[in-house]
């Protein structure tokens, strides 16, 4: 969300009683993470005012695992069996070596008394922003503006006035209670991305890996000193991710000759010239944090709020836990909830604690020691007392999930489970 930040801190009380009709939200972008929690807005009978700066839904290969807690939470949203019809079930993740040893492999069953989804699911995040926006159309709550442009928030002590302009330069003007920017950008707010030591180069192949390389999982952490690399088996392809030291020119890592070198290293054995590259690309690898995830009426979640590395899928999955988590707060203020702002703040502060204690620092662990082939014994060593042991393991997935501190799915009365979980 473009403009600036809005200056001032936290509004006041809002009145106590349900008001007969309420205002409408504004939500900042329609990714996954906007669009839930326009959702989760809509579902409670939160009027909401959605736009984006696209034209249309964004179409490119993005995040794609999906965890257990989140799929618990799209469950509650009505969507988690059209995204696994649409999406490659994991039921395991294995640590290997270049030459076929399995070191270790974890069973989501373990699960299954944790969550209703005791599995990983990959699918292209594309497949489930569409969904998300079918529902939201269906509430009938929901003024979605594709094409439009925040350019501007004013703060007026109720809320907030936005200016927004659309593709044809016509400039709209709007007041909303509150707004949730969920677009990704940081609005010039205080903080500074920390890139890390080094980028990701992801490789796309259609080759179907798992029957080229006997026993490969469709979750594949391969870790040898040779090279170390992630495998993901998606629906219709293969991801190979490897990290590259900073600094390293991407041309030369991107060249046609280095990506199937590459590739051919990372398979041994799988005839590598039948391993068909479909693209190969890199992206950058950051940190980033916001001190708040408020400045007055104006709200932050997912990307607009943190980054970590991508090891885990976490990052992403974790925007979709803040987009449910303030959506249920800012529902029960705007519904009348005596406990009024420190329900939004309680609900944020929780968020950002949860990517401060726990996504950052596990998201790292899972990298940490890659460039020093003298820690893989170590390390693996551990995986393989992890594996051995039930409660161990059970643990292990459980916080590889971030089933410990999602929030938790509704059940029965919604509205009053709504308030409960506010409160919690």
């Amino acid at each position: 969300m473009s403009g600036g930040p809005v200056p001032g801190g936290a509004a006041g009380p809002h009145p106590t009683g349900r008001p007969a009709a309420l205002p409408p939200v504004a939500v900042v972008g329609a990714g996954p993470v906007g669009l839930a929690a326009a959702l989760v807005l809509a579902r409670s009978g939160v009027p909401v005012t959605l736009f984006e700066a696209r034209e249309e839904l964004a179409t490119e290969s993005r995040a794609s695992t999906f965890h257990p807690a989140t799929l618990d939470l799209l469950a509650e949203l009505g969507v988690a069996a059209a995204l696994r019809r649409r999406g490659r079930t994991v039921d395991r993740v294995q640590w290997r070596d270049l030459d076929g040893r399995v070191h270790a492999e974890l069973r989501y069953a373990v699960l299954a008394g944790h969550t209703a989804h005791p599995y990983r699911l990959h699918v292209e995040q594309a497949r489930l922003t569409p969904l998300l926006l079918a529902e939201l159309t269906a509430t009938g709550l929901a003024d979605v503006r594709f094409g439009t442009t925040v350019t501007g928030a004013e703060e007026t002590g109720a809320g907030v006035r936005l200016r927004a302009e659309d593709a044809a330069g016509r400039v709209t003007r709007t007041r909303h209670p509150y707004v949730l920017a969920a677009d990704g950008s940081r609005s010039g707010l205080p903080g500074t991305a920390e890139e890390y030591p080094d980028y990701a180069l992801r490789v796309v192949t259609e080759t179907p890996l798992d029957e080229l390389v006997p026993g490969l999982a469709p979750l594949a952490y391969v870790r040898d000193p040779r090279a170390s690399f992630s495998a993901l088996g998606m629906p219709d392809h293969w991801r190979l991710i490897f990290r590259i030291p900073r600094g390293t020119d991407r041309a030369d890592v991107l060249a046609p000759d280095a990506v199937r070198a590459r590739v051919e290293q990372a398979l041994p054995g799988a005839a590598g010239r039948a391993v068909r590259v479909a693209d190969a690309h890199t992206y950058r690898l950051a940190r980033f944090l916001l001190p708040r995830y408020r400045a007055g009426r104006v709200l932050f979640a997912g990307d607009a709020a943190h980054l970590t590395s991508t090891a885990g899928g976490m990052n992403m999955n974790c925007g979709l836990h803040d987009a449910v988590e303030t959506g249920r707060a800012l529902a029960a203020v705007l519904h009348g909830d005596t406990a009024g702002e420190a329900l939004v703040d309680e609900a944020l502060e929780r968020r950002r604690s949860v990517v401060e204690s726990a996504v950052i620092p596990r998201s790292e662990a899972r990298t940490a020691g890659l460039a020093d082939p003298a820690e893989l014994p170590a390390r693996l060593a551990a995986l393989r007392r992890t594996a051995a042991d039930p409660r161990s393991a059970t643990d292990y997935l459980l916080k590889a999930s971030l089933l410990d501190v999602a929030p938790r799915p509704l059940k029965g009365d919604a509205h009053a489970d709504l308030v409960s979980q506010a409160h919690r």
